[in-house]
């Protein structure tokens, strides 16, 4: 069973960007904004890697990140934060806030599958541990 991963960008091209690169190996969702993005988490959905853009309409990613992390039902989820600003403030509100890992763009396919595998393992690790 493909692993889902849940892309949340206002830009139509990073969007199909992310769904040709993954969808060979994973099952890709993707969301115009956090907001949409939220109703189909609160519905039930568990995707195994979240990718979020910083600067979105509706709910940015900022209010994003509180909002799944304060659930208690995402906090194991794997956060990706995509963002054109290259500001340590932002990437340190990021991480303060929860997110995971923070990837500026335009942003190299590769180096984005290399850190979403990367996550995943890291994920699958953990709950093999748990479950001991």
């Amino acid at each position: 069973m493909k692993k889902k991963i849940l892309a949340i960008d206002d830009e139509k091209s990073i969007r199909f960007i992310i769904e040709n690169t993954f969808k060979k190996d994973f099952d890709v969702i993707t969301f115009a904004n956090g907001m949409d993005a939220m109703f189909y988490l609160q519905s039930g959905n568990m995707p195994d890697v979240i990718i979020c853009d910083v600067e979105m309409p509706v709910l940015n990613g900022f209010e994003f990140i509180r909002r799944i992390r304060e659930s208690g039902f995402f906090d194991e989820i794997p956060l990706i934060m995509l963002s054109g600003k290259e500001e340590s403030a932002d990437k340190i509100r990021c991480f303060e806030m929860g997110a995971d890992d923070y990837v500026l763009k335009p942003f190299n396919p590769k180096e984005l599958i290399a850190r979403i595998k990367r996550r995943v393992v890291s994920k699958e690790m953990y709950s093999r541990q748990s479950d001991e």
